[in-house]
């Protein structure tokens, strides 16, 4: 039979052992806090990302379910009075004035939100035939500004023949 003996040294940890667990501890800690830190930013950002897609689908699908004559007023907070009146005056989120495209702007929770209307021919838009109605959804993220738009095409009821 083989023997075996293990020595146990009493004397515990030098100091520069002791310094070595501290200085490997303190890498992982700072890698573990990098991580974290980086997966927050990433959770921040598209956060904003998914409520501006929302906020731009919502405005969408609102303007498809409004009245064309109501087309261009908004009751955002639905307690059954216009919020927002879109306008073709150059002011608010409307590049040029007179060009034919209505639009708005409202900024809530760190996305600003900006549709539009676009007649497909010059003059009212009772007179068109079709709209482009469009939603941007601007948010602010590290690299910089990040948009989602969104658009979709909407016949008049006079002229595709439901009312």
């Amino acid at each position: 039979m083989i023997g075996l003996t293990l020595t146990h040294d009493v004397n515990g940890a030098t100091f520069s052992e002791v310094l070595v667990a501290m200085a490997l501890t303190s890498v992982g800690v700072m890698g573990a806090m990098g991580a974290l830190l980086a997966a927050d930013r990433n959770f921040s950002r598209d956060t904003l990302a998914t409520r501006a897609l929302a906020m731009a689908e919502s405005r969408l699908e609102a303007k498809r379910a409004a009245s064309w004559e109501q087309l261009l007023v908004d009751d955002l907070d639905h307690d059954g009075l216009p919020d927002v009146t879109m306008h073709d005056d150059g002011t608010r989120g409307d590049r040029t004035a007179g060009d034919g495209i209505y639009s708005a702007i409202w900024e809530q929770q760190g996305v600003t939100l900006i549709w539009t209307i676009r007649s497909n021919h010059a003059g009212s838009l009772g007179s068109s035939g079709a709209v482009v109605i469009e939603a941007r959804g601007v948010y602010r993220a590290s690299t910089g500004d990040r948009e989602i738009r969104l658009a979709t095409l909407r016949a008049n009821p006079v002229f595709a023949g439901t009312q």
